[in-house]
């Protein structure tokens, strides 16, 4: 068969199957074309989801009639000029294929008109063959009429889904531009009915994030804003215990530019490793701001996907923020707390300022001396959660039996003072307790109604941070084998091996290699010394081909401390006293991460005055 050339109409066609792929495709790419116009207003009007109808309407610069021919053919854009332009892109588009694409598998219309023209014209495209332009009464802006989406390519238009399907997609990118361009106003009507309006705000507003994933999200998210390195990260991510079963509010911008990044995803799983229940997907919105150098926007036909120039910088730059953003959510404080108490800190995400952590007496505190004031000074823990450990010393943790009073617990009635319910009374975001249930929970009074506390898992938590603290003050310690394992391996995983050496070493492993596909474990971890060596060492080559850095090792580990942590955690059924539960409650309110357990399951909850009143109708 000859090699012949293809006719410029089919060209745009298979360009089409790349660039659309069903109706939410086409609204893409006419609202970021209107988006780089500097439009503040975009309409979308919809008919059958799309697919009788897509009329985009913005207040953008516009197109001057002798340029719309030149707008539909190929590789014509405004956006780019040169390959510096290409290696440093800002824009939404760039490649100046949508448009032809569009036009080539519909029926398309085209109206433009100049801010200080006098009229605007259009240009109508049936099935990729343009015609002559025509002056029309437009308003200034651009208005681009899709009909009859793949009318002639049936067989491209029988893999749409139904009518409600098809607007699903549309709405749910449109969520994702509305939280990404807040300062643009969204109107959106289908089968003529207006359906959904976004109007402008500030990015920070809590109306905007309320109306595109619901109030729930808005008031469990905790605003997060660092820099460092060139980079920076910011936006908001949603507390652990407000999880999800899919992915379907995971939400990532690089440049302001909706991506999917599997290198940033996984540092995301990875900063919510500790403290996500299993099965569960976390929630966020972020914004990754970098040099447009340091990122290839070219790389996707749909501009779906990046290929960062600093991958393993930029892996371990989320993983760090977001780490450290979560682990301030220590029990008893809400987002808005965390947020005005890590505002001033100059470092952008949320903080919180250092919490004395010990027994606090079982009555209210005297003038001077309450939680918070430069007098208070704890007492020691019958729980011995505060003890000063050696580093190292993990069986001592719980070693020493606690203090048990011989006196009966005495009944809330009868404790001298209790705090009164006052913001400005001193209490301690978890109150002072009351009452223990069942041997299970705590019940405490805090400044406005009740917390509830599983002291088990409250517990576990607070020992497992303390194991996590010791371990890291001695680090990885590597055990020598007595007789080196030999380990088969593909090339490129022994090749990573022999790079990665001194990355190996620093986590407990001693390899070399043996040949072209073996490598000799010569040392291993020595606190994972039961585990399978050439399983670990077969993951961590793996995350480090895939990620560039590995936690597979630190997870083990946290594993068996966490482990460690449940066994030495207080049981229930165990008979508390005031003092006790006090104690136990202050170290909550010190201790990282502790509004979790070690498997993510949330240690106390809040039941506000008002939502007490509720259950018994008062002020009805």
């Amino acid at each position: 068969m000859s090699i012949r050339q293809l006719p410029e109409i089919l060209i745009n066609q298979i360009a089409a199957g790349e660039v659309v792929e069903r109706p939410a495709s086409v609204v893409k790419e006419l609202v970021e074309n209107a988006l780089d116009a500097g439009a503040s207003r975009v309409d979308i009007d919809l008919e059958e989801g799309g697919v009788r109808l897509i009329r985009i309407r913005d207040n953008g610069a516009g197109i001057a009639p002798e340029e719309l021919p030149l707008a539909v053919s190929r590789h014509a854009t405004s956006k780019i000029a040169s390959l510096d332009d290409l290696e440093s892109v800002a824009t939404l588009g760039f490649r100046g294929e949508a448009l032809p694409s569009i036009a080539s598998v519909s029926r398309f219309t085209l109206a433009s008109r100049q801010p200080d023209a006098e009229r605007g014209s259009a240009l109508q495209v049936e099935g990729g063959k343009v015609g002559e332009v025509m002056p029309r009464a437009q308003a200034p802006g651009t208005t681009v009429e899709v009909r009859e989406l793949f009318y002639n390519v049936p067989a491209r238009r029988k893999f749409l889904r139904a009518e409600r399907t098809e607007l699903g997609h549309i709405e749910e990118w449109l969520r994702s531009l509305a939280l990404a361009r807040p300062d643009v106003e969204l109107r959106v009507s289908h089968n003529g009915k207006p359906s959904r309006r976004y109007k402008p705000g500030d990015l920070y507003s809590d109306a905007r994030l309320g109306e595109t994933l619901g109030e729930d999200f808005a008031r469990q998210a905790l605003r997060v804003d660092h820099s460092g390195a060139g980079l920076r990260l910011h936006g908001w991510i949603a507390q652990p215990h407000y999880s999800r079963a899919s992915a379907d509010q995971q939400y990532l911008y690089v440049n302001g530019r909706s991506v999917r990044d599997r290198s940033v995803a996984h540092a995301v799983k990875m900063a919510y490793g500790d403290v996500l229940y299993h099965g569960r997907q976390p929630a966020y919105v972020l914004f990754l701001e970098l040099d447009p150098a340091r990122v290839d926007v070219n790389v996707h036909p749909a501009k779906h996907e990046v290929r960062f120039r600093d991958a393993r910088l930029i892996h371990d730059f989320v993983y760090r923020t977001l780490q450290d953003a979560l682990a301030q959510t220590k029990a008893g404080m809400t987002p808005g707390a965390m947020a005005a108490a890590g505002g001033g800190d100059g470092g952008g995400y949320v903080s919180l300022p250092p919490t004395a952590s010990a027994a606090a007496p079982a009555g209210a505190p005297n003038a001077g001396t309450g939680y918070g004031s430069p007098n208070w000074r704890p007492a020691q823990s019958p729980l011995g959660l505060r003890v000063d450990e050696a580093p190292g010393a993990y069986a001592a943790l719980y070693a020493a039996p606690a203090q048990r009073s011989d006196e009966a617990m005495p009944s809330p009635a009868m404790q001298p003072g209790l705090p009164p319910v006052r913001e400005d009374s001193g209490v301690p975001p978890l109150g002072y307790a009351v009452a223990q249930l069942h041997g299970i929970y705590i019940l405490a009074e805090c400044a406005d109604g009740l917390i509830v506390v599983d002291m088990h898992a409250a517990h576990e938590r607070i020992g497992y941070e303390r194991l996590k603290t010791a371990h890291d003050g001695i680090g990885l310690k590597a055990q020598p084998l007595l007789v080196p394992i030999t380990l088969a391996v593909g090339e490129r995983d022994a090749d990573i091996a022999e790079r990665e050496a001194e990355t190996l070493a620093s986590l407990g492993f001693e390899v070399t290699r043996g040949g072209p596909q073996s490598l000799h474990v010569r040392s291993i971890p020595a606190l994972l010394a039961h585990a399978e060596p050439e399983s670990l060492l077969r993951d961590v080559l793996g995350d480090l081909r895939e990620h560039g850095q590995t936690r597979r090792i630190a997870s083990a580990r946290d594993e068996l401390l966490s482990t460690m942590a449940c066994h030495g955690a207080v049981r229930a059924n165990r008979r508390l006293t005031i003092p006790e539960m006090n104690a136990l409650l202050r170290d909550m309110e010190a201790t990282e991460r502790s509004g979790q357990c070690n498997h993510g399951r949330p240690t106390w909850a809040h039941f506000g005055l008002g939502e007490i009143d509720r259950w018994f109708l008062r002020g009805r």
